[in-house]
């Protein structure tokens, strides 16, 4: 069943970017019945490995944007250290009721944004081209920012640096890059990210790695085959599929 978890999950984000977190965290926690600080820890590193894999895929065709990548990683690995010293301290809550309730809420802001995406990418464009000049001025600061958010996100809960990574972007760059380009730039930005919140839990004791190393087998090949696919399907339909089970799954986390 792990196995098979990691599997769909993969094909997932190869094919979409999304999955990572949004999808893994909560059948861990649902299915597989996984405390909340472990399934969070575990899965920032089958995130990065499995994205890992997928990233050389991506590489190959060159649909990678390293201008991009830069702007979000200074703002998003700062904001993942300074989250994980918080939760250090005890400045920040790791308790289980907590972590539920902040991975409902991700998975929420997940499932929204993935059904406006089209909403933000047109608002996007629309200000690229009738206001240009002040439209990039504010992008590098503006994609600072959204990594910085996404870095806080994803280290509390492993969640967003796929979806709500994708929708910032799609706002912030609506012609520099197209979908299969946007994929692929969400997914190698979570890379790095992932392993230094990883690392951080690893530090503070939340990794399973028995659990993570049954998820990587089926994770690596479903990762692969799905991105090879993903620009062949359609992205739309997809993450409008995703967004209403994600919202399904965040009920389900608040009710239980």
């Amino acid at each position: 069943m792990f196995i098979a978890a990691g599997f769909l999950v993969g094909l997932m984000v190869g094919l979409t970017g999304v999955g990572g977190g949004a999808l893994m965290t909560p059948l861990l926690l649902l299915v597989f019945g996984v405390a909340p600080v472990t399934a969070i820890g575990t899965d920032l590193w089958f995130a990065a490995i499995t994205k890992l894999a997928a990233s050389k895929v991506h590489h190959s065709k060159g649909l990678i944007d390293w201008v991009v990548l830069k702007r979000l990683w200074l703002g998003s690995l700062p904001a993942s250290i300074s989250t994980i010293f918080l939760m250090k301290m005890g400045w920040l809550s790791v308790s289980t009721g907590f972590l539920k309730s902040a991975v409902a809420v991700a998975i929420l802001v997940t499932a929204v944004s993935m059904l406006f995406q089209k909403n933000l990418h047109g608002l996007g464009k629309h200000l690229r081209l009738n206001d240009s000049e002040h439209f990039k001025h504010y992008q590098p600061a503006l994609t600072v920012a959204a990594g910085a958010l996404l870095g806080f996100l994803v280290t509390l809960t492993s969640i967003g640096a796929g979806a709500v990574g994708v929708v910032l972007l799609t706002y912030l760059y609506p012609l520099r890059l197209p979908p299969a380009r946007l994929v692929a730039t969400d997914i190698v930005h979570a890379i790095p990210l992932a392993v230094v919140a990883g690392m951080g839990h690893l530090f503070i004791g939340h990794i399973d790695f028995s659990l993570l190393g049954w998820l990587l087998i089926g994770s690596i090949p479903g990762v692969l085959i799905g991105a090879m696919l993903s620009s062949k399907l359609p992205q739309h339909i997809l993450r409008v599929g995703i967004s209403i089970v994600l919202s399904l799954v965040a009920a389900k986390i608040l009710l239980s």
